[in-house]
């Protein structure tokens, strides 16, 4: 009756079970555990670093990682936070009081606009001034409700938002401290090839490494730019737009232009050549050239991905995930890539023809020499 094919079937059915369990007790804290896995795998080299400093004091070197994450990471956030909760209260106040009316900013433009641009867009079928302003004043509206609604929220999830952040501190030491062990604990744990398994983790590690420093990195220039671009041609609420240009730069190539490219127009549109001039070369020549350089270096260069993938991944990430989607998205078509990659080379993966420890242990030369490794091993 127990034959151990039963045996084996009720055994994975018992995995399968507690695992989806498992995961869905962990959805709570879904956030805390990426970010905290993502931090880890981000100041690994760091602890190992202090770990050969402090004569093998894991405990030690881990405490230090995680002051020092907090020092240079977390607290400059957590102190943005709460300046951006403060602007943001002041926008919308201002909105619903009329100083800030989207709605008039628009009107300005259509009475600076030519003629023959109006015809030539009513000629389209794309609707007439009325229209467009009528639109216009709705969107402005729901977007000050929006704003609005997201400051309140923020004050209410202030409790689940603390317990998140040291759950993902608490996380973070212990990831940080035993990352090694647990590593090699789910290498010998998942049922594949020993080189397919080094590499899917290598694969998975490199591009949370790349994606974070990467998009984070052009996140902060491209919203510093911005912001102060603001700033000094006295935008009112520089600090809100300079948050919205960093987020928005998470999306390659089209980012921080949905901000300063209105504003820019606006500028040329009520006489203000100079200044909307000023905003179209910081736009054009400084923000614009940060996203170019800072990421094809940062991101394209260690996920070894095409630009059209990152940018596809990084949008449909966000809008499953939200902001968590940035890092899941490139992640997930990365392992995507290795995974029919390895397919690809290696046949029917556990056949036999295993993909060789040389390719499995670097990343970056499979795509290239894949072909010539899998002839000289067949010789």
């Amino acid at each position: 009756m127990n034959s151990p094919q039963l045996q084996r079937g009720v055994f994975l059915a018992l995995l399968a079970i507690v695992t989806v369990a498992f995961l869905w007790v962990l959805m709570p804290f879904f956030g805390a555990v990426l970010w905290g896995v993502s931090l880890a795998i981000l100041f690994t080299p760091l602890y190992k670093w202090l770990l050969r400093k402090m004569r093998g004091k894991p405990n030690a070197a881990a405490l230090s990682t995680l002051a020092i994450c907090l020092v240079i990471v977390i607290l400059p956030l957590a102190m943005i936070g709460v300046s951006l909760v403060q602007e943001v209260a002041l926008v919308t106040q201002s909105i619903r009081s009329g100083q800030i009316n989207f709605a008039a900013y628009f009107q300005q433009i259509l009475a600076a606009t030519p003629q023959w641009l109006l015809n030539l867009v009513e000629r389209f079928n794309l609707g007439d001034a009325a229209a467009w302003q009528a639109r216009i004043s709705t969107i402005a509206g729901q977007g000050s409700q929006l704003i609005a609604s997201q400051a309140l929220a923020i004050g209410q999830n202030t409790f689940d938002f603390v317990v998140s952040f040291f759950v993902m501190l608490y996380l973070l030491y212990f990831l940080v401290r035993d990352g090694a062990s647990l590593s090699k604990t789910m290498r010998d744990a998942l049922p594949l090839a020993k080189p397919h398994t080094h590499y899917l983790l290598n694969k998975f590690t490199t591009v949370i490494r790349a994606t974070i420093k990467g998009n984070v990195a052009v996140a902060v220039a491209q919203g510093a730019l911005g912001g102060l671009a603001f700033w000094f041609l006295g935008v009112q609420g520089a600090l809100l737009w300079a948050v919205l240009m960093a987020f928005l730069s998470l999306l390659p190539a089209v980012g921080a232009a949905l901000i300063w490219g209105p504003v820019a127009i606006y500028f040329l549109a009520t006489g203000h050549f100079w200044q909307g001039g000023i905003l179209i070369f910081v736009g054009v020549f400084v923000i614009g050239l940060v996203d170019n350089i800072l990421r094809p270096v940062l991101v394209g260069k260690d996920t070894q991905m095409p630009d059209y993938i990152v940018l596809m991944s990084t949008i449909g990430g966000m809008a499953i995930f939200g902001i968590n989607g940035f890092v899941i998205g490139p992640v997930v078509a990365a392992l995507f890539m290795a995974a029919w990659s390895l397919f690809a080379d290696s046949g029917h993966v556990g056949t036999g023809h295993e993909k060789p420890a040389d390719e499995a242990e670097d990343g970056r030369h499979h795509g290239q020499h894949g072909g010539q490794h899998k002839g000289q091993h067949k010789g």
